[in-house]
């Protein structure tokens, strides 16, 4: 007993995951501050930006290189020595211990601010550097890719701003409309045949059941980007035969309006698979407790069963949002002006793709960060975990039919 109270003295205070990484003594300090010595090292060989803090400092850099350098070597006679002392090297070796282990880790702190202060003076500077020379150009730089890029997208900048805001409004307008589509044919979806239930009922409960389960199979079967053209020009010739003018059928059913209902509808199958995930996790001991009590099936769904099957659906329906912002892109087949379409019309006007599409997914990514992040902090007040946008797939939940 003694011992194990003197174990528990002697144990280290917990620590979280990355305050341990840095605090403690791990096995790994060597191996992995020489990568970062590494990195610093080939960032020091760089040319120095305009800005600069480091070019009138060119002996401290020197001696910052070299300290970086000993490091290396410091770790290569360790990784020599853990090869030929590979039985023993925990008893034998000189850097297990533990007084020389707390030096390396503090030895270690210096590398990691080396590197850090390099890579602030050649990253960050070098950007900084290349976006002063990109807002005051006249006319295009030379061959510099970074102040090409910097420089495209300043002077297109409203170009992508419409394209941004157009693909917000998309997503985040249709997810919503998506969603109380989606609750109102997962209702019919879930539906079954109740004893009281008289024939009329009985009729319109099969045949929203089953127009339910067709529009979800034909809806994520079909591509997006063909059910947007399908959508789009089926309403155009629908409005053509009217004798309506271009203008006024832009006015009526612009790309954008088709775009909006593509993605709302093609998102209102999936969104309904996934809250039928969500029911299908709640208890049905719970539903047959509250039909025991006197509610009735329309009841038990909408105070007992739907509210706590939204709160198990919700990891899923956020996601959602997020992938919206993603598929959002294939409404361009159709002239809708989002972000996709903003970087196609930028990389035709200066003939330069690669770039305007580089800033596009640049963009995209920060919009789908900032969505989960948010999306992340409305699902903790739910007590729910939100999977992040790289860990969920595209499918709905997998529930049995």
């Amino acid at each position: 007993m003694s011992s194990a109270l003197s174990g528990e003295q002697t144990e280290p205070r917990r620590r979280g995951k990355i305050a341990s990484f840095f605090l403690d003594d791990h096995r790994y300090v060597l191996l992995g501050t020489s990568v970062v010595a590494l990195v610093g090292m080939l960032l020091s060989s760089q040319p120095r930006p305009e800005m600069s803090f480091l070019a009138k400092a060119f002996t401290v850099e020197l001696v910052m290189y070299y300290l970086l350098a000993a490091w290396l070597v410091l770790s290569a006679v360790a990784l020599v020595f853990k090869l030929t002392h590979w039985s023993n090297y925990a008893e034998t070796a000189p850097f297990t211990k533990p007084a020389v282990r707390r030096v390396l880790r503090y030895i270690a702190y210096v590398v990691w601010a080396i590197t850090l202060v390099l890579i602030v003076d050649r990253v960050v500077m070098g950007v900084a550097s290349a976006w002063s020379v990109a807002v005051t150009a006249t006319e295009r730089p030379g061959d510099d890719f970074l102040q090409n890029i910097l420089w495209m997208f300043w002077v297109s900048r409203d170009t992508y701003l419409v394209g941004v805001t157009t693909t917000i409004e998309l997503a985040v307008i249709g997810t919503v409309v998506a969603f109380f589509l989606a609750l109102v044919l997962v209702f019919c979806r879930i539906q079954t045949i109740d004893k009281p239930d008289n024939d009329f009922i009985r009729f319109w409960k099969v045949v929203g059941s089953g127009f339910a389960k067709v529009y979800s199979t034909v809806v994520r079967g079909t591509p997006m980007m063909v059910q947007a053209m399908i959508i789009y020009y089926g309403v155009v010739g629908v409005l053509s035969g009217t004798g309506l003018t271009a203008t006024e059928m832009n006015a009526v059913w612009s790309p954008f309006v088709a775009g909006l209902v593509t993605v709302s509808l093609n998102s209102t199958a999936y969104m309904m698979e996934v809250l039928r995930g969500g029911i299908a996790s709640v208890d049905k001991g719970q539903a047959e407790a509250a039909r025991s009590l006197g509610l009735s099936q329309l009841q038990t769904m909408v105070k007992v069963v739907f509210p706590q099957g939204i709160k198990y659906a919700i990891p899923g329906l956020s996601n959602e949002l997020v992938i919206n912002i993603k598929d959002s892109s294939v409404l361009s087949i159709i002239s809708v002006f989002d972000l996709t379409f903003g970087a196609r019309t930028v990389g035709g006007n200066y003939y330069q793709y690669f770039p305007a599409f580089l800033i596009a997914a640049v963009i995209y990514l920060i919009l789908t960060m900032i969505a989960t992040w948010l999306l992340g902090k409305f699902a903790r007040r739910f007590d729910v975990k939100v999977e992040t946008m790289g860990s969920t797939s595209d499918q709905p939940v997998k529930v049995e039919e």
